[in-house]
């Protein structure tokens, strides 16, 4: 865990961010803390963003962690081809590992090359029954998203839909959870803690994030360490 951010700090900040959960962000705010948590957060993603669908069909870019994130999704939407649109229209999940040479989307592909993506990973959420949207998560490096940290993509797209009251794609907060790993180990403790739902536990560890200048990881890792200290006293 980083300087100034041990298990006395940690615990401060954990009881003013459990306090401050009653306390509603703006929207925009939240969406920012998420995303850039996710950036932080998730091995192999350097870039996030929002598209979101709106009762005309258009498709809108939110929370942007960088200005060329937003280009790619213009482009996806101007090609009416790519994984961020795909995921926000249709499919739950799309995965691209080399945009460059992805056959799936022989216009958009090459041109997010040239802005200087790798690879790209989104993930559907929704409002029934007909706006969607996707979590987008951008690699600067082609196959440089980890399908093993694809839980933790997951767990931000419920964070998403949560804050902006939507509906997450059914299972991918379920499938996220039962992995053993150290994030999920730490939503389960805050759940029991606090009284809390997996979505809203989940929010927690960002805004814990977020007020602590602690890494979401770390946030995670303090959480089980404490767990472990009290069961050894």
């Amino acid at each position: 865990m980083e300087s100034g951010s041990g298990p006395v700090h940690l615990a401060r900040v954990m009881t003013e961010v459990a306090a401050s959960l009653q306390t509603p962000m703006e929207l925009s705010e939240t969406l920012e803390l998420i995303t850039r948590a996710a950036a932080d957060t998730i091995p192999g993603v350097d870039e996030v963003s929002v598209s979101v669908t709106t009762r005309e069909q258009k498709i809108e870019t939110l929370a942007p962690t960088h200005p060329l994130t937003t280009r790619a999704d213009e482009l996806q939407v101007a090609f009416g081809e790519g994984p961020c649109l795909e995921a926000a229209l249709e499919e739950p999940v799309l995965a691209c590992e080399d945009l460059a040479a992805d056959p799936r989307w022989p216009r958009y592909g090459p041109a997010a090359a040239e802005l200087g993506f790798g690879a790209q990973l989104a993930f559907q959420f929704r409002a029934d029954p007909n706006i969607r949207g996707a979590l987008n998560l951008y690699s600067w490096t082609s196959h440089g998203i980890d399908p093993e940290v694809w839980e933790l993509g997951a767990l931000f797209a419920g964070q998403i839909a949560l804050a902006m009251g939507w509906a997450r794609h059914t299972e991918t907060l379920h499938q996220a959870l039962a992995t053993r790993n150290l994030i999920g180990q730490a939503i389960g403790i805050v759940m029991e803690r606090y009284r809390l739902d997996p979505d809203r536990a989940f929010a927690f560890l960002v805004r814990t994030s977020q007020a602590g200048n602690i890494k979401v990881h770390d946030v995670a890792q303090g959480i089980v360490d404490q767990v472990i200290r009290e069961a050894d006293r």
